[in-house]
């Protein structure tokens, strides 16, 4: 009976391996099998850099391309304006502040780069979606910027940061951008934009979700059933330029997202460090930086700090959790250089 057995299990076992060649898996491979893994690293200077979040290029078939000099989206509704075709959105290389160009397109060189760039401008699109915000920044106003980050955390790179992107006026020269995808702040005198808040922020049993309108169709995401929700769950008011203005915070997605990718600007261009313009008593301005602080500050800002007619990130943006997370990555030296 031992030699029957014998071969009973053999053959049992052959038949279990073919089985699995044909399915694809066999047990223990359930983790190697998975779903082709999403880019996650950036350019910088012609070169890839690992960011740990997901990163949709601008030469993927999904990306935003702003070197691009036609329509994204096609002819737009009659009526509206658009830019002439071959229009420039962005400043190909660096200039420096004589407008002397230090870091020439095509020759993507690093050290360059790093001499020439020391700010990251943080702002919100008043879009909702890195889709809407393309349209309106390259469709309709000719404008760029170097990264979108969608409110599921998609990070999307439309342009090398070796190359300058029109996005913060006098600073452009100098800095990389990014537009978080949100509807934005408001005053409080301001009742249509208070209203505007709270139908693109419901509630439902698990709090506040974001609510896309209709007219904004399909908003592109990654995942197509992803539900953004607020970092913090209640309306926040804050003081912005002077006034106070309310906001809903960005979802956490975009938290996560937004700190990868600016420990990784500080770590491969360490001119731009982890840190916000602060008053003498260490607290992160809410206005607008004087001239003298604005020509000597390197590291992180928001489009407020720079411009006096702009309120993004808005009051809601958790600027202190944020720069801790930044900084804690920075220092564990977790990102290659």
């Amino acid at each position: 009976m031992r030699l029957p057995l014998l071969l009973l299990t053999l053959v049992l076992a052959v038949a279990i391996a073919l089985s699995a060649c044909r399915s694809g898996k066999s047990k223990g491979m359930a983790d190697e099998v998975g779903p082709v893994p999403v880019n996650q690293s950036i350019v910088v200077a012609g070169e890839r850099v690992h960011v740990g979040a997901p990163v949709v290029l601008w030469t993927e078939a999904k990306g935003y391309n702003a070197y691009s000099t036609s329509l994204h989206f096609g002819r737009a509704a009659e009526g509206v304006e658009t830019p002439p075709e071959g229009k420039l959105r962005y400043k190909p290389g660096r200039s420096d502040a004589q407008g002397r160009l230090i870091v020439h397109t095509g020759q993507r060189d690093l050290l360059a780069l790093q001499g020439a760039v020391d700010m990251f401008v943080i702002h919100y699109d008043v879009c909702g979606t890195s889709q809407q915000c393309f349209k309106v920044l390259h469709d309709r106003r000719a404008l760029s910027v170097h990264f979108m980050i969608d409110v599921d955390g998609t990070i999307y790179q439309t342009l090398d940061v070796a190359d300058t992107a029109w996005h913060a006026a006098q600073v452009n020269s100098r800095s990389i951008g990014v537009e978080l995808a949100q509807i934005g702040s408001y005053a409080l005198t301001d009742e249509a934009g208070l209203a505007t808040l709270e139908r693109w922020y419901p509630s439902d049993a698990n709090g506040h979700y974001i609510k896309l309108p209709k007219n904004l169709g399909d908003p592109g995401f990654r995942d197509g059933g992803f539900v953004g929700r607020p970092a913090r769950p209640d309306r926040i008011v804050g003081p912005q330029q002077g006034h106070m203005r309310a906001q809903y915070d960005f979802t956490p997605e975009q938290y996560d997202s937004l700190v990868k990718l600016s420990a990784t600007l500080c770590k491969k261009l360490p001119r731009i460090q982890p840190d916000a313009p602060r008053d003498l008593a260490g607290r992160i301005l809410t206005e607008r930086m004087d001239a003298a602080q604005e020509k000597a500050f390197q590291g992180i800002v928001g489009h407020h700090h720079v411009s006096k007619d702009k309120q993004d990130p808005g009051p809601a943006f958790d600027w202190e959790v944020f720069l801790a997370r930044v900084k804690a990555r920075v220092e564990a030296s977790t990102i290659a250089k």
